[in-house]
């Protein structure tokens, strides 16, 4: 599916301009800006971080049908701390909500949710990401891990650093990757209705 693409500087431009001409995603991402930057930094009430996941759910379809037990987890974990530090480890920590019947696993929520306090910190993981850096490691061999590996945050975070040193793209930022890995994922691999 990536047969003759090669990740480059230029391709990355692209990309990017690309993303700054899609409306919607422009839009949700400054309003989810002003949200975690401006209106409710800090994850200290419980009302803001329902704003903030909610809003988060609905823009990027994470799928989680009782948002009020993951609000009330992350205020229970007291991020904010471990959050500005860049702790890769609260990704998977936020990630493990108990919904009552168990524990489940918010893993991608929990990525959006860090990266939009702290975008340069946190890459965000989703299927298309996932799917791309799956390709390119089989072609170019550009990290040694397993699929699983991209589901633990630390792992996750060293595959895409790696990715972006292996292809020289160093003059981008983990949230330029990150759209560059998006789109060329939702490009090349889209969902089947």
């Amino acid at each position: 599916m990536i047969e003759g693409l090669h990740p480059t500087v230029d391709a990355v431009k692209e990309y990017l301009n690309r993303w700054d001409s899609l409306e919607n995603y422009v839009l949700q991402e400054k309003s989810l800006d002003k949200l975690f930057f401006d209106t409710y930094p800090h994850n200290t009430d419980i009302s803001d971080i329902l704003v903030k996941a909610s809003t988060l759910n609905d823009f990027y379809s994470t799928n989680i049908f009782s948002i009020f037990p993951v609000a009330k987890h992350i205020l229970e974990l007291d991020i904010d701390e471990r959050l500005q530090a860049g702790d890769e480890g609260l990704v998977n920590d936020i990630a493990l909500v108990d919904m009552g019947g168990g524990k489940r696993n918010f893993y991608s929520f929990a990525t959006k949710y860090c990266s939009h306090h702290f975008p340069l910190l946190y890459p965000i993981y989703d299927s298309y990401v996932d799917k791309v850096l799956m390709e390119f490691k089989k072609r170019d061999h550009f990290s040694k891990f397993i699929k699983s590996d991209l589901k633990d945050y630390g792992k996750f975070k060293s595959i895409v650093i790696a990715f972006r040193d292996y292809y020289g793209l160093n003059e981008f930022s983990l949230k330029d990757v990150d759209r560059y890995l998006w789109q060329l994922g939702k490009e090349k691999f889209p969902l089947k209705y």
